[in-house]
């Protein structure tokens, strides 16, 4: 996947060149530098008199556009609001009234009207929206959604609009050819041909898997960097009962994992463990035969369960990783008794960097996947969005959503040296200057920093997948930072993470992404939250003991005959389509 990805990439940036070269061209002979230099005057001037009179012509019978770079007067978008829990207001702001709404209104001519906000606790978003929608309450004109089984249940109300011909007609280039990076974007947001969402797209590898080991501690036991699993063992029994700190055996966690609700997630799970023996659990991958299985049943996972079992027996991993969620996995990583933690490039920064506040000695260093026995090493792989963006049949400037995200397409996603927004965006919220005129970020900002990010009306505002990478390459070649990315990443993403991302793409084909894009099938609707149930709870006795690893057979053998099967079917169905 992550070579298939590459390419597209070079292929989308050549395809770029090349149309420039072309418009380019283009541009030269509209200029009259084509040899027709002796033509009569009177011949030129009758050309451009029947030429002006018929674009005059096409241009009273074209209809005025919608769209506007500025509303005046200005246009309404209704919308409501998961708040970040973690998300900080400065003078007397909210997320309904703040530096980005005022920003809209000032700029754009787009007043953003808030319905209702709830802190995005416990999913009280998804909770309240369900709710809204079962109560028959306004739907707001723009909704960005996260959570995937909620995008399709509001998709299934029919109260959301097909937007493949509002993207056509109204987003700009840049956010086009950022879409265009992966087309399967749009397919979990298809139906019958027509796309009824827009994908909210991320950087790409933002979630693929590194190793973070404390390279202090590697130090002190003269130990080098683990290339296979049993490197990994060895290393996990020196932290913990040769402890370098003198922190005593129960004390340290040597692999800090946790799999709360699943094995494959965004920081702290054991996906990797499995991509070792050679499949991705709770997944779709590509099976032998190039269709798609369900990883957890291939045979693989059994041997990566009883790897588990070995670890946990042996106190490797946290007793209580089966009530582990991602964050809790970060708890003894930043409290310093946690020698190993997996997850993304971008740890270093948060919550890695805060483990020096309580032992000033540490030190974390990325570190590649190991292989398994076999010579594999495997993760799962990134998709390139976030979320979804649904858009009201009913609203009355549909337009508008496209005036607000090509500005931030423009400005936001990937802004040069010398563009508005090269320094920050809100002077005093992501950004300050000194008095000499230099800029100031995070807690150097009077007041703080604040995550203006999650202000915006889509999440995240406009990212282009893979300009993140490309800024944080550029770092680890030691070029200095110049753009606004390059500078966001080196002032904001911790010292190690230009590092982390050379050492991520130094395995480029281990990354496999879910290779189901589409919508839920039938089966999954009524089967997927039950067989997953089933999974979880059987790996979990097989790792604490309370089955023997011969009741992984079983389960495959239920979760086949309870809908499996069937589902297995309906996704190759769909697979069988797209090609």
């Amino acid at each position: 996947m992550t070579t298939t990805w590459k390419k597209g990439i070079f292929a989308a940036s050549a395809l770029m060149l090349i149309a420039s070269g072309l418009a380019a061209c283009s541009g030269n002979n509209e200029n009259g530098n084509s040899g027709n230099g002796n033509k009569n005057a009177a011949s030129t001037e009758q050309s451009n008199t029947t030429s002006n009179a018929a674009a005059n012509t096409t241009e009273e019978a074209k209809p005025e556009s919608a769209y506007k770079d500025k509303y005046d007067p200005p246009v309404t978008i209704s919308t409501v609001w998961g708040v970040d829990p973690a998300l900080k207001f400065k003078n007397g702001e909210s997320i309904e009234n703040n530096v980005s709404t005022k920003w809209a209104l000032d700029t754009l001519g787009i007043k953003i009207d808030s319905l209702w906000s709830v802190t995005d606790t416990n999913n009280a978003f998804a909770t309240k929206l369900r709710l809204s929608l079962s109560s028959g309450q306004d739907l707001p004109d723009v909704v960005t959604v996260g959570d995937s089984q909620l995008a399709q249940d509001l998709i299934e109300t029919g109260a959301f609009r097909d937007v493949g011909e509002l993207f056509d007609q109204y987003a700009n280039e840049k956010w086009k050819t950022a879409m265009n990076l992966d087309p399967n974007v749009w397919n979990p947001y298809t139906r019958d041909g027509k796309k009824m969402g827009i994908p909210v797209l991320d950087y790409a590898y933002n979630h693929d898997y590194l190793l973070w080991i404390r390279q202090d501690w590697l130090d002190k036991l003269n130990l080098q960097a683990p290339k296979t699993l049993d490197d990994l063992e060895k290393i996990m029994d020196a932290f913990k009962n040769q402890n370098p700190d003198g922190l005593k055996p129960d004390k340290v966690v040597p692999l800090s994992i946790g799999f709360k609700s699943t094995m494959n997630t965004w920081m702290g799970d054991p996906s990797w463990i499995f991509g070792a023996y050679g499949t991705i659990p709770a997944q779709w991958n590509q099976a032998a035969d190039g269709s798609l299985e369900w990883g957890s049943i291939n045979p693989a996972s059994k041997q990566a369960l009883e790897k588990l079992k070995q670890w946990r027996d042996k106190g490797y991993i946290p007793s209580e990783a089966a009530i582990w969620d991602e964050n809790k996995t970060a708890e003894p990583a930043v409290a310093g008794t946690a020698g190993i933690i997996p997850g993304p490039y971008w740890m270093s920064g948060w919550p890695l960097l805060d483990t020096a506040k309580n032992v000033p000695t540490a030190v974390w260093k990325p570190y590649a996947i190991p292989t398994g026995p076999d010579g594999k090493a495997g993760r799962h792989g990134t998709n390139f969005t976030s979320g979804v963006t649904l858009i009201n049949k009913d609203m009355e400037h549909p337009e508008a959503i496209f005036t607000y995200q090509n500005y931030l397409f423009d400005h936001l996603a990937d802004p040069q040296t010398g563009s508005d927004w090269d320094l920050g965006v809100f002077k005093g919220y992501d950004y300050d200057l000194d008095a000499s005129g230099n800029p100031l970020y995070l807690d150097k900002i009077p007041g703080g920093e604040v995550n203006i990010n999650r202000y915006w009306l889509v999440k995240d505002g406009a990212r282009i997948p893979d300009a993140q990478m490309k800024a944080l390459l550029k770092l680890a070649d030691g070029s200095e930072a110049t753009t606004k990315l390059e500078k966001e990443v080196k002032n904001n993403y911790g010292p190690e993470t230009p590092a982390a991302a050379k050492v991520l793409l130094s395995q480029p084909d281990i990354s496999f992404k879910d290779l189901f894009t589409g919508p839920a099938t039938q089966t999954m609707q009524s089967k997927l939250d039950y067989l997953k149930k089933i999974e979880l709870q059987t790996f979990n006795e097989i790792i604490y003991g309370k089955k023997g690893l011969d009741s992984f057979d079983q389960f495959v053998a239920d979760w086949k005959s309870a809908g499996g099967d069937k589902m297995t079917q309906e996704v190759n169905d769909w697979y069988k389509s797209t090609k």
